[in-house]
């Protein structure tokens, strides 16, 4: 996003990007910088960033402002250009809490998902209290979505653009944009029409401005229609537009004549635009809506482009956009002239072709699966992409409206079968190709509007399914408490559908949750109520494991037998199931608990026996760490010299995986943790 222009409002013209006009603005701009503020007059040191505001209607040229203030005074600010806009292109403002997100994707500041607001914009003041960076807020909305961005330091300067002024910022003096000068405006039509048919006709040229009000995003559209047509004069526009003055602004008289000039078939697809998530469109976005091929509708972005109706995005693969001083155009007409039915489709369409894309997408990188193969060569050339890569370039580059395009379709409520696939496939491709940890904010949000699908279509087990993986999010971010609230309805969930995965899982989690607040007597409750479960259903692995879960919090609370006992069921059923990695990591913690028990020489043999079954599953991170245990327990039973051969063995055995990935240690993971987390505690009772 730092490389990113939000160019909505552009006084640009396309492939040349100079600016035109605004040089009073732009001189008393970069003059307010350096005014001193009220703070200052008064002795004081300024608390926050100084604020300039650039107000103007949609279209006025206030984004293509910002950014050439921007670009002549970003070599003042190390810490580098952040942007990110404050309302989408229907005017609905972006909650603060990811406006501060992306802001933090841009600094590489990861903050926990699903943080409250509060919390995210406090993480963004810390990251850039010592920093000297220029933000750039465009389309704000109020001044309460500028104020809780604002940096807490004088070193940083705001940018922000907004239809009009911003009460409650203190400090602030808004520059307020009109039309362009004649000068240049004439200017920016001949970069569209040539400097010939304006220098021909210079009155005809001059009434043509006057109709657009000087207004630059009018000027365009009627540059762009005359570029189209070589014959057509320039009167012959001007005197067009007069006669449909009935139109409220220059803007809607221009576009809705640009409209009415198109082709059927390209007026529909441009109207159809309107449902384009977030305003964000490629080629296949496109062709979808129309219904045509990924090939024509290219063709027919270009086009659109090039009459100034869409904008290209600064990107590595072909993106465009909607303007925002375009979108509520086009979605008035869409409204009044194409049947709801049809839009229902063409959005049913779109969702569809972004589904198969999502599959594509995650497909490709399963390339050990014979399955995933074949499904991936069973799919149209159309959506398959040629490498890894290159649909992980696809995805981190639509990833704002892919989670718009969820966003909307949950909202719509008509197509939640359709909703319900596009997240499921969503989630899949970004664990794919992100991992679970970078994707969990995004994967936050897409839990939670699985679970407002889940609550209005009543699907107890799809609710059950989105409160597991919110709850789990809320635990690996240490909001216990709420994720135990969350993993309480998931069972409740499940039981109303009779899944037994889901409630298994949810007494498990639940279980775990008091684990991790210290609760051990009910954590071992309520692993013991999922072991019936499991054990019930004759699943022998997962009853091996839940013994070690109950174990693990017996230990936490002190009561070493019972967790001799349980550690000693789990034994019994990884040895039945022939998983050796699994007993020889039993056997580990239950040698650490012997050793909490204060039976050293017990704990020694246990120990001992951990390294046999370590040694057969090839599991040399537990050897070394089983060595170091030896070691330990030699210490206290008055042999250091074996001691040290044990040390020097685990030293040398970490040593030969220092460069290797993990072969699998993290399996027991919880039962591990659990009983580092009660060592400390346990060995001072001890004491």
């Amino acid at each position: 996003m730092t490389d990113q222009a939000v160019d909505a409002d552009a006084v640009r013209v396309s492939g040349e990007g100079q600016f035109l006009g605004r040089t009073r603005e732009l001189k008393e701009l970069r003059a307010d910088i350096e005014r001193a503020g009220l703070d200052t007059l008064a002795g004081r040191k300024a608390p926050r960033a100084r604020v300039l505001l650039i107000a103007g209607r949609p279209g006025s040229g206030r984004t293509a402002l910002a950014e050439e203030l921007v670009r002549t005074v970003a070599d003042r600010y190390g810490d580098g250009v952040l942007r990110v806009r404050l309302s989408e292109p229907d005017g609905t403002p972006v909650p603060v809490g990811n406006a501060a997100r992306e802001l933090l994707t841009a600094l590489e500041v990861r903050a926990p998902a699903g943080a409250a607001e509060d919390d995210l914009t406090a993480v963004l003041r810390e990251a850039l209290a010592d920093r000297r960076a220029l933000v750039l807020l465009d389309d704000a909305v109020s001044a309460e979505q500028v104020d809780a961005l604002l940096p807490d330091t004088p070193e940083c300067l705001v940018v922000a653009v907004s239809k009009g002024p911003l009460t409650g910022i203190a400090d602030v003096r808004p520059c307020t944009l009109g039309g362009l000068d004649t000068k240049s405006a004439l200017e920016l039509l001949s970069r569209h029409t040539g400097s010939v048919r304006i220098t021909v006709d210079p009155r005809s040229a001059e009434g043509l401005v006057e109709e657009c009000q000087g207004h630059p995003a009018a000027l365009r559209l009627a540059g762009g229609w005359l570029a189209a047509r070589p014959k057509a004069a320039v009167a012959d526009l001007a005197k067009q537009l007069h006669a449909e003055s009935d139109e409220a602004s220059p803007l809607g008289r221009v576009f809705t004549f640009v409209h009415a000039s198109l082709p059927a078939a390209a007026a529909r697809t441009l109207r159809l635009l309107s449902l384009a998530p977030a305003g964000l469109l490629d080629p296949h976005t496109a062709s979808a809506l129309a219904g045509c091929s990924v090939a024509d509708a290219r063709s027919a972005l270009d086009d659109f482009v090039a009459l100034g109706l869409l904008h290209t995005v600064d990107s590595p693969l072909p993106q465009y956009e909607v303007p925002g001083c375009l979108y509520p155009l086009l979605k008035s007409l869409a409204d009044t002239q194409d049947r709801p039915a049809e839009l229902r489709l063409a959005r049913a369409r779109m969702l569809e072709r972004t589904v198969r894309l999502l599959q594509s997408s995650r497909a490709i990188t399963e390339t050990d699966s014979p399955d995933a193969r074949e499904k991936l060569q069973g799919m149209p050339r159309s959506v398959r992409f040629p490498s890894p890569r290159a649909a992980e370039d696809w995805l981190r580059v639509r990833r704002p409206a892919l989670l718009a395009a969820a966003r909307l379709a949950v909202a719509d409520g008509e197509l939640d079968t359709l909703a319900r696939r596009l997240m499921a496939q969503l989630v899949r491709a970004m664990v794919a190709h992100f991992g679970m940890q970078a994707a969990a904010p995004d994967l936050y949000v897409l839990h939670g509007l699985v679970l407002d699908v889940a609550e209005r279509r009543a699907l107890p087990r799809e609710k059950a399914a989105a409160l597991l993986n919110l709850a789990d999010l809320d635990a690996r971010t240490g909001r216990t408490r709420e994720a135990l609230a969350r993993y309480r309805a998931a069972l409740d969930a499940g039981r109303e559908a009779n899944d037994p995965y889901a409630t298994g899982r949810a007494m498990e989690s639940v279980g775990g949750a008091h684990l991790e607040l210290g609760d051990y007597d009910r954590a071992a409750d309520w692993f013991g109520r999922a072991l019936a479960q499991r054990l019930a259903r004759g699943e022998r692995a997962e009853a091996a494991r839940l013994y070690g879960r109950i174990a693990a919090a017996h230990t936490c609370a002190g009561h070493y037998g019972e967790a001799v006992r349980n550690w000693r069921a789990a034994l019994a059923g990884h040895r039945r199931d022939g998983d050796v990695a699994s007993h020889a990591r039993a056997l580990s913690e239950l040698a650490r608990v012997q050793e909490y028990a204060g039976r050293p020489e017990e704990s020694l043999r246990t120990c001992q026996e951990a390294v046999e079954w370590a040694r057969r599953a090839e599991d040399v991170r537990l050897l070394a760490a089983l060595q170091m245990r030896l070691a330990d327990t030699l210490d206290r039973l008055g042999d250091p010299a074996a001691a040290q051969l044990h040390r020097g063995a685990a030293e040398r055995l970490l040593g030969e995986e220092l460069s290797q990935e993990d072969p699998g240690f993290q399996q027991a993971e919880d039962a591990k943790h659990a009983a580092d987390a009660c060592e400390i505690r346990s060995t001072s009772a001890e004491d």
